[in-house]
């Protein structure tokens, strides 16, 4: 979505972030100044005090923050809502990452609205990993075509109601290596255009409507249900905002009407990400990889596309390509690359400038460089709840078929 303005939340909550217990300062960037070279400050070296603002437990292993939401966009208006978030270690065990779960409500001017949990869980010993969303939205998007070369001239409204579990299981089967299974279920319903779609002469000018790569059949309320298989390698310090360390995850999801799916395909995902600090833990800098496949007959909401930000649990929780609209460019076949420089600067406050690339296709001997799509774009981070390094983000960016806009989110983009 296109976030023109974002909540000045960093306000609101700077009291909430404040009021957290006392730790070493910039712990989670700092190392030892008596060893250089030193890794990071590990995340047990919080200092143990009185518990504070949104502690749960008796050790204050948890913390549960409310989070208002507020956004304006363009084909929605003003929207409104709140949230929560859930961030700590469920273990004693100061080698199991932090998990996190988040729950938001939000509605806008035009009747658009969503209710979703997402959730990323370690359990001690880090022996099983959790990850998935339950998402239900009544949504406004602009269409814009299949394809690489689709024009801002054909943007169309689309409204539907669009419901999604992912949930993955995964049990580690060597240090750092999880395996397991992943289930995904869409449900689009109500798929309707607005009023007024039709020029002088009664041709309809919605390009939904009457683009022939959208059958009849897709413009009808459409199930897809699949499960597969999902491995990954994640040696990332903190997978929500890591500072150092790799993750590697390959999963594909067979689709089919045995399942209760519509339609019958199977999609292939490989997400590779680096992260590493330069010179100290001041600066980090962030790299991910992502390319989704498709084989069968794939509807045009499961379509691979450039400019996700409702991906959710379909991308491991990352931004593709900020700057570029909610799937602005889709097909069968994407492939894109991003990266992005993130600096402490001053108290609670970091900065980041970040660019990627990418394309989509047919198949895949068609991509081609001429079609290539750029985005890029910088903006400020607040590190909220710095024990576990949950980040308030602030980005301004721009790219290929879009306007240039705002981001708010919780979260690095990935």
């Amino acid at each position: 979505m296109r976030l023109f303005f974002a909540a000045l939340v960093l306000s609101g909550l700077t009291f909430a972030a404040a009021a957290q217990p006392a730790a070493p300062s910039d712990s989670t960037y700092a190392a030892s100044a008596k060893a250089p070279g030193a890794g990071l400050a590990p995340l047990a070296s919080q200092v143990r005090g009185p518990k504070s603002f949104g502690q749960l437990g008796k050790d204050g292993r948890l913390t549960l923050l409310p989070i208002p939401v507020i956004f304006y966009q363009a084909e929605t208006g003003l929207g409104y809502g709140a949230g929560g978030l859930l961030s700590g270690r469920f273990s004693e065990d100061t080698l199991t990452r932090p998990s996190n779960a988040r729950v938001q409500y939000w509605q806008t001017q035009k009747g658009q609205s969503l209710t979703q949990l997402v959730h990323t869980v370690y359990t001690p010993g880090e022996k099983f990993y959790l990850n998935g969303e339950i998402s239900a939205y009544d949504i406004l998007l602009y269409y814009y075509g299949v394809g690489p070369n689709t024009s801002r001239d054909d943007e169309s409204e689309t409204e539907y109601k669009l419901f999604i579990i992912n949930q993955r299981l995964q049990k580690q089967i060597a240090p750092k290596l999880f395996f397991g299974a992943q289930y995904r279920l869409t449900n689009v319903r109500n798929i309707s255009v607005p009023d007024g779609t039709v020029d002088a002469v009664g041709t309809n000018v919605n390009v939904f409507l009457r683009d022939p790569e959208v059958s009849p059949r897709e413009r009808q309320d459409t199930r897809v249900s699949g499960l597969g298989p999902v491995i990954t390698y994640d040696t990332r310090d903190v997978p929500l905002a890591a500072f150092k360390g790799d993750l590697l995850d390959f999963g594909v999801t067979f689709n089919g009407t045995g399942l209760g799916s519509d339609y019958r395909f199977v999609r292939y995902q490989l997400d590779a990400r680096h992260f590493q600090p330069i010179g100290s833990n001041r600066t980090i800098l962030a790299a991910q990889f992502l390319g989704q496949l498709h084989t069968g007959e794939v509807p045009f909401r499961e379509l691979a596309g450039i400019g996700a930000n409702l991906g959710g649990t379909l991308y491991n929780n990352a931004n593709l390509l900020r700057g570029i609209y909610e799937q602005r460019f889709r097909d069968r076949q994407m492939i894109m690359f991003q990266a992005e420089l993130r600096q402490k600067l001053f108290w609670r406050i970091d900065g980041a400038v970040f660019g990627g690339v990418g394309n989509v296709a047919n198949s895949i001997d068609n991509f081609g460089l001429s079609n290539t799509k750029y985005a890029g774009g910088a903006g400020i981070r607040f590190n909220f709840l710095r024990r576990d390094r949950v980040n308030l983000r602030l980005d301004y960016a721009a790219g290929t078929g879009s306007a240039p806009g705002f981001l708010f989110a919780i979260g690095e983009a990935f």
